[in-house]
């Protein structure tokens, strides 16, 4: 099996998750949003698959720090606009797999999905 892992490599999820694959022995491309960005035709998939609220994380601090402005009236393409400026946006970790998507690490999710 071959999963896309989408994520910042100091955030204590992806880190989490990334041990979880490395002790399942699933082996896994990562994606560091950081030094990489995101490509705006992926999120719009990814909000597809999961939809908007699951995809952005809206109770992080730099979506919080963001204008009214910008968080009024937020729709998939606004919303897509800010992430890809704003990679931080994006709920962590985020993993395609063959049979999906999987956003954020929930261990039973993971297991159902993976071993």
């Amino acid at each position: 099996m071959s999963l896309e892992f989408y994520g910042i490599p100091n955030c204590d999820t992806v880190k989490k998750a990334r041990v979880w694959l490395d002790a399942n022995a699933i082996s896994y491309t990562f994606h560091d949003y950081k030094k990489e960005g995101v490509d705006p035709d992926k999120l719009a998939a990814w909000i597809d698959a999961a939809g908007l609220d699951k995809v952005l994380n809206r109770a992080g601090t730099t979506f919080r720090k963001l204008p009214d402005a910008d968080k009024a009236d937020l729709d998939a393409a606004k919303a897509i606009a800010l992430m890809v400026a704003n990679p931080s946006m994006i709920k962590r970790p985020l993993v395609e797999y063959p049979g999906g998507v999987l956003v954020g690490f929930k261990e039973p999710e993971w297991a159902a999905a993976f071993v």
